[in-house]
């Protein structure tokens, strides 16, 4: 099993270099920012979903008729597997927005791509249920993330949003990061890995995190609910985009964020989006706790992700809050 370096960067580079060249592309003035429209004026937007989940409230949006109530014709594509590579997509204008997470974005950003975030989806609350987290065997040494230290965790993906939280609640911990050491799996063989001893711990999330405990793994802490602030799920689009056709952007911002409440108040609505949508059985997703949605992006949590994960050297530079939000993006403080 690969090992992964102090600076995973092998895992991000083709997604970087991906990058780099959609933003000499746009930087040349061949990407077209403007909004088409159908012949009875109403603005098309295209927007790239994940391949996984929290894509929840966009179908709402379109079910609830919130698009078309805001004048919008709105496609929704499932996007890359890989959410940060939806960033090229963006800047070519394929799509005039695309999901992704607080890694995917920063990973961008921290590449001077010129996106910024439109509106928040998800961030990590106590209001919920933990649906993420470390496992490790019901009778390891483990007690804490400190006691990380030396061990192997088996992951995902490396160099992501997953690393970064594992890293910081070592650290939070009185840990040292730096002697965790991370192996890169398929999700479906997490659990196994910690079962069969091949790793001394996994992160695992949904249905695979449920399922690892109810075959006798132990979790431990609340996963990224232990950092509450920490966006799981967000918006972006193209500075450029979001210059360009401000009216249309808070247009489509304006009605994810009645979706998103419509959202809170009916978790039926989610699930029977869930059923539809992914590959969950739908028992599973019947027992599962929802999401609890929201538009505000915290930005001094966001803050000490973007000043960790550099530290962790999961990222190349600190991008400024200058790089990271459009003017109108719903944001919050800690404590406001």
């Amino acid at each position: 099993m690969p090992k992964s370096p102090r600076n995973p960067w092998s895992r991000l580079s083709v997604a970087c270099v991906t990058l780099a060249l959609a933003f000499s592309t746009a930087a040349c003035g061949s990407s077209d920012s403007s909004t088409s429209t159908s012949s009875d004026g109403t603005a098309k937007v295209t927007v790239l979903r994940s391949s996984g989940a929290l894509f929840e409230p966009l179908y709402i949006a379109q079910q609830q008729g919130f698009f078309k109530d805001a004048g919008l014709d709105v496609t929704i594509k499932v996007g890359a597997q890989d959410t940060s590579q939806n960033a090229p997509s963006v800047l070519n204008g394929e799509a005039q927005f695309a999901m992704t997470d607080s890694s995917g974005f920063l990973k961008g950003a921290a590449k001077n791509m010129p996106i910024r975030i439109a509106t928040g989806l998800v961030s990590a609350t106590t209001k919920t249920e933990p649906t993420d987290g470390l496992l490790v065997k019901k009778n390891s040494s483990i007690k804490s993330f400190a006691d990380l230290e030396g061990k192997t965790v088996g992951l995902a993906a490396l160099g992501g949003t997953i690393q970064f939280i594992t890293e910081y609640l070592v650290e939070k911990d009185g840990g040292d990061p730096g002697k965790v050491k991370f192996v890169s799996l398929p999700t479906t063989s997490l659990n196994d890995a910690v079962s069969s001893g091949k790793t001394d711990a996994a992160y695992s999330f949904g249905a695979f995190y449920t399922a690892g405990k109810q075959a006798g793994l132990r979790s431990i802490g609340d996963g990224m609910n232990d950092l509450p602030g920490i966006t799981q799920g967000l918006i972006f689009s193209s500075q450029k985009y979001l210059s360009d056709n401000s009216a249309t952007a808070e247009k489509f911002t304006g009605a994810v964020a009645k979706a998103l409440a419509y959202a809170n108040a009916h978790p039926e609505a989610v699930r029977a989006v869930d059923k539809k949508y992914t590959q969950l059985t739908a028992d599973y997703i019947d027992k599962a706790p929802v999401p609890y949605y929201d538009k505000n992006i915290n930005t001094t949590v966001m803050r000490t992700v973007v000043a960790k994960m550099h530290g962790y050297g999961l990222l190349s530079s600190e991008p400024k809050d200058a790089a990271l939000y459009w003017q109108k993006t719903p944001t919050v403080t800690t404590g406001s």
